[in-house]
């Protein structure tokens, strides 16, 4: 049986696990560029053409649901998070277990990891969380 933490404790454990996750993260890097013809699939040599090492561009959380609980009100006192009214539950965003200097990162990808992370640990102590994410 899991080991009972409070909230503070939780969170925290969460935010190494995240921060482990975005470390450990390689994302597909993606080449940018405009195509020589307005549907191509190519790229015009001949205009810029952008590296971008973090890959495509995205956002990711955790959702607890419901949105209740010690964890959760932790996270409302700590200012950390919203209840998220349409969908139900309570949204946490990715950048809020990542605390790295000049942390804000945009990678889909690293940020689902580190949502994934925090997931996975909420889950070890029986909250019921999961990652949302979506591309930008």
């Amino acid at each position: 049986m899991a080991q009972v933490l409070v909230a503070e404790e939780i969170f925290a454990e969460a935010q190494i696990a995240a921060h482990n996750a975005a470390k450990a993260c390689v994302p597909r890097p993606m080449i940018v560029g405009t195509p020589t013809t307005l549907l191509g699939n190519d790229i015009d040599p001949n205009k810029d053409v952008y590296y971008v090492a973090g890959g495509v561009c995205g956002f990711a959380g955790v959702k607890i649901r419901p949105a209740r609980g010690a964890l959760v009100a932790w996270l409302k006192k700590h200012q950390i998070g919203y209840r998220d009214d349409y969908a139900g539950g309570y949204y946490v965003s990715a950048q809020a277990f990542y605390r790295a200097p000049g942390a804000l990162v945009q990678s889909y990808e690293i940020n689902v990891a580190i949502a994934g992370a925090a997931a996975e640990v909420f889950r070890k102590y029986g909250i019921d969380a999961y990652v949302e994410a979506r591309l930008d």
